[in-house]
C-alpha cells in the first residue's frame, strides 16, 4: 500500500502523501528517474531526504520503492482534478440544496469502476467525492478504496451524519483521505433540524464530528448560512475555532441544477454578499464533473452537452474543451449588456439564476442599482 504518490499535475510533477495537505514539486528529471527505476530497488537517497524533509514522521530509508511509492503515469489529457456525484440521494432534505430532487439512483458497480479507470487515465490526481450524501451509497466504500488505489488524493464532501460508523473510520484509517469537508447547518438542534428537515439531524452531526475529530481526520467545515440559521453564523464560526478545524463560510444560495428557484427562499437577505468579479476558470480544460450516471460536464453548474463515459470512454473528453468555451461565451438573457465584461458569476451560473427568475441582487451587479437606472437589457 503506497504512502507517497509521484504524479504529473497540470504543467508540473509533484510528490504527495495521502492524508497530508503538504507536498513537494518534483523536477521532471527526478520524476522520469522514478518511472524508470525497478519497483524492487531501494529508494534513492534524494527521495529519502525529500520525504523526510516534507514529512518528518516518514522515513523510507532502506525500503524498496514498491513498499511505499506509487508512480502515476503521464496522461495526454491533462485533467488534474475532477468531482464525482456518487448519487443524488441524501438522508437530509435541506431547504437550500442545489440538487433539487433526491433520487437514489446511479450506475452499477462495474460502470463506476470503469469511470474511475477513465479518470485515472485522464490524469486526475485530486478527486472530490460528493453527492447527495456519498456515504449512504452502497458502493461508496469500494469506490473510495478503488480510487485511492489508483493513486487519487480524495476529498469526501459529506454532511457528517455517518462519520461515527466504525466501517467508515476504519476505511479512512487504512486509506487516508486528502480532506473530509463537512457541511455545517447550525449550532442548535432547532435550527439544524429545521434547515435539514430531519428530526435528529443535529444529534447525528455532533456524534459524527466527535468521532471524526477523535480519529484526527483532515477536516474542513463548510458553514452554510441561510434564513433559518443566519443568527448562528458567529456561533458556527466560534465552534469551528473551538474544535480547531478550518472553515469557509457560504452565504449565497444558488438555484437547483435544473434552474429551479424554490431553494432561493432559503437565502438570508441580510447575509447576501457581493461576489467578486468573475475572471474565468479552467472548467472543462483541466478539471471536470461527473454525475451519478457517468455523464461528464465542465463543472457542477454547467451541465449542458454532457459526455457519457460509459458509452464514449475517454475519447469523449476531446469535446469537453470546446463545450466549455461555448458555455462560457453564451450570453443568453445578458445579450447586449453594456457591463458584461465585469460579471460576478460565470455564464452557466447566470443562466440558472435567469431560469429561476432570481432577483438581480442575487447574481448581477445591475441589482445594485435603483430600478430606474437599470440598463434596457435587464429592465424587462
Amino acid at each position: 500500500m503506497h504512502q507517497l504518490i509521484a504524479a504529473p499535475f497540470l504543467e508540473q510533477h509533484v510528490l504527495v502523501r495521502p492524508g497530508s495537505r503538504g507536498g513537494a514539486l518534483l523536477p521532471e528529471a527526478r520524476y522520469d528517474e522514478l518511472r524508470a527505476l525497478d519497483p524492487s530497488e531501494p529508494a534513492p537517497p534524494w527521495l529519502v531526504d525529500a520525504a523526510r524533509s516534507q514529512w518528518d514522521d516518514l522515513d523510507v530509508t532502506g525500503q524498496s520503492l514498491a513498499e511505499f511509492l506509487l508512480v502515476r503515469q503521464p496522461s495526454t489529457w491533462g485533467h488534474g482534478k475532477a468531482s464525482w456525484e456518487v448519487n443524488l440521494g441524501c438522508n437530509y432534505d435541506c431547504k437550500h440544496c442545489y440538487l433539487g430532487l433526491k433520487m437514489k439512483a446511479g450506475m452499477p458497480w462495474e460502470d463506476k469502476r470503469r469511470c474511475l479507470d477513465i479518470m485515472a487515465e485522464a490524469g486526475v490526481l485530486f478527486l472530490q467525492v460528493t453527492g447527495g450524501e456519498p456515504t449512504i451509497d452502497k458502493d461508496f466504500m469500494r469506490a473510495y478504496r478503488y480510487a485511492w488505489e489508483l493513486g487519487m488524493m480524495i476529498t469526501v464532501s459529506t454532511n457528517g451524519s455517518l462519520l461515527w460508523r466504525e466501517n467508515l473510520l476504519r476505511l479512512f484509517r487504512e486509506y487516508p483521505p486528502y480532506r473530509v469537508t463537512v457541511s455545517m447547518y447550525g449550532t442548535t438542534k432547532a435550527s439544524y433540524d429545521e434547515l435539514t428537515q430531519r428530526q435528529g439531524a443535529w444529534d447525528q452531526f455532533v456524534q459524527g464530528m466527535n468521532a471524526a475529530r477523535h480519529a484526527r481526520l483532515p477536516l474542513r467545515m463548510s458553514i452554510v448560512v441561510t434564513d433559518d440559521n443566519g443568527h448562528e453564523e458567529q456561533s458556527m464560526i466560534d465552534l469551528c475555532k473551538t474544535w480547531g478545524v478550518e472553515y469557509e463560510v457560504f452565504t449565497n444560495m444558488t438555484p437547483t441544477i435544473y434552474g429551479g428557484g424554490e431553494v432561493l427562499t432559503a437565502q438570508s437577505k441580510e447575509h447576501l454578499r457581493v461576489r467578486k468579479q468573475f475572471t474565468g476558470c479552467n472548467a472543462g480544460h483541466t478539471f471536470f464533473h461527473m454525475d451519478p450516471f457517468g455523464l461528464v460536464s465542465i463543472c457542477k453548474i454547467g451541465r449542458d452537452d454532457q459526455i457519457s463515459f460509459p458509452n464514449e470512454g475517454i475519447e469523449g473528453l476531446a469535446r469537453l474543451g470546446a463545450i466549455a468555451d461555448r458555455l462560457m461565451l453564451r450570453t443568453g438573457g445578458c445579450s447586449g449588456c453594456s457591463i458584461a465584461g465585469s460579471c460576478r458569476v460565470c455564464r452557466p451560473l447566470a443562466k440558472h439564476y435567469q431560469e429561476a427568475k432570481a432577483p438581480l441582487a442575487a447574481y448581477c451587479q445591475h441589482g445594485d442599482r435603483k430600478q430606474g437606472e437599470l440598463n434596457d437589457c435587464c429592465s424587462s
